[in-house]
């Protein structure tokens, strides 16, 4: 008979395994000596060691499925079981037992993993679904469109829900899509009639303006032409492929009248710049005549400067109220010279003014009188009021007097 620690063979070949549950038979072994059956059978159970030390680090270091690692774990626990291998079966069987543990605990955290992932994927949808329904009333029609297409492409990176969660928020997220989709549609529509109403009556401004582009009234046309680029800009725009056209039309039919309205000014302004050179040359001439000495002849002299001013055209319209300033200042002090000449012969204006001077003479010598009258009778208060009266008269005296002198007496 043959033994070792966990193991033995009878005279009769048969192979024992010693367990915490007593000897169990391994085999017979008729084959050879029983040294070679232990041999035999001990590889045996070299071989579970090396297949379980496998199965643990798969369960370590992969992503086994629970399911798959309990199957494996049943197949080698099964041959275990079997007693067909001699060596430390219990040990195998603590390590098997605790390999269930290990899958167990990965089974769990695996379980509690997916919980995570599904309330962050559920967190992640009800944002997305929240954004879309905000995006859904947005009038930034571009930056929202592209927007919402990258929450869909979002959307389908995430994990899906139980069903029946997941229907509804993408229910809900499809609705604000479709929503905005049906606005901005809406929108384009009345854009789009906006804008053929915009390129009816662009058509209509371009067409006067062109009629008007060969017309010579000038000015009119000119505030016309004002008027209706008011009028454009309150249109709006046409369709794209429409408005640089018409554009380019309206534009043209008035460059085309504006340039010949530059030529007639250009020719007339150079006429008027010669005819304020005229003019400046007859103002110095009428400022000579300053100041009057002769007014017969400074009147003579400066009606026919007048005359040749007048048979002069018009000046540039900035240096007009300068050169015609000088000529009115000639022309004031003739008039006031020709008012000076009137008062000083005019025998009824004489007459008034001396009759006018002798009146207030005679009230002021009356008053002279009345208050050395009430001095002398000490009554002061009316000789101060008589006093204020006196000075008023006086005034008005020293005035006329000054008058009377324009008439040379």
């Amino acid at each position: 008979m043959s033994s070792d620690p966990w193991g033995r063979v009878d005279e009769t070949g048969t192979v024992y395994v010693r367990t915490a549950d007593g000897e169990q038979v391994v085999g017979s072994w008729q084959a050879g000596s029983p040294e070679e059956a232990l041999a035999y059978f001990e590889r045996k159970y070299e071989g579970l060691v090396v297949e379980i030390g496998l199965l643990e680090k798969r369960v370590r270091t992969t992503d086994l499925s629970a399911k798959d690692a309990q199957a494996a774990i049943d197949h080698l626990r099964e041959q275990v079981d079997a007693h067909h291998a001699v060596g430390d079966l219990d040990a195998l069987r603590t390590r098997l037992d605790k390999l269930v543990e290990t899958v167990e605990s990965r089974r769990e955290e695996r379980k509690a993993q997916r919980a995570r992932q599904a309330d962050e994927a559920r967190h992640s949808k009800e944002a997305l679904v929240t954004e879309a329904e905000q995006l859904a009333q947005s009038d930034q029609w571009r930056a929202a469109g592209e927007r919402l297409r990258a929450l869909v492409d979002t959307w389908k990176g995430l994990p899906r829900l139980d069903r029946k969660s997941d229907d509804e928020l993408w229910h809900r997220f499809s609705h604000a899509r479709s929503a905005f989709s049906k606005r901005r549609k809406a929108h384009f529509a009345q854009l789009d009639a906006q804008r053929e109403e915009a390129r009816k009556t662009k058509e209509r401004l371009v067409a006067e303006a062109e009629a008007l582009s060969d017309s010579t009234d000038w000015g009119p046309t000119a505030a016309r032409y004002r008027e209706l680029m008011a009028e454009w800009k309150a249109a709006g725009r046409a369709q794209r492929e429409h408005e640089d056209d018409l554009w380019n039309r309206f534009r043209g039919a008035q460059d085309v009248f504006f340039a010949a309205r530059s030529s007639v000014f250009a020719e007339r302004d150079a006429e008027q710049s010669e005819n304020l050179k005229l003019k400046e040359e007859l103002a110095e001439e009428a400022e000579k005549l300053l100041p009057i000495a002769d007014l017969k002849a400074a009147r003579a002299a400066f009606r026919s400067i007048n005359e040749r001013w007048e048979a002069i055209g018009h000046v540039p319209r900035d240096a007009r109220p300068r050169v015609e300033g000088r000529m009115h200042t000639v022309e004031r002090a003739i008039q006031e010279a020709e008012e000076a000449e009137w008062r000083r012969t005019n025998p009824e204006a004489r007459a008034r003014a001396e009759g006018l001077t002798g009146q207030l003479q005679a009230a002021v010598d009356k008053l002279r009188g009345q208050i050395e009258q009430a001095r002398a009778q000490g009554n002061s208060a009316k000789a101060d009021k008589l006093q204020q009266e006196l000075d008023g008269r006086q005034a008005l005296l020293d005035q006329a007097l000054k008058g009377l002198q324009e008439f040379g007496g």
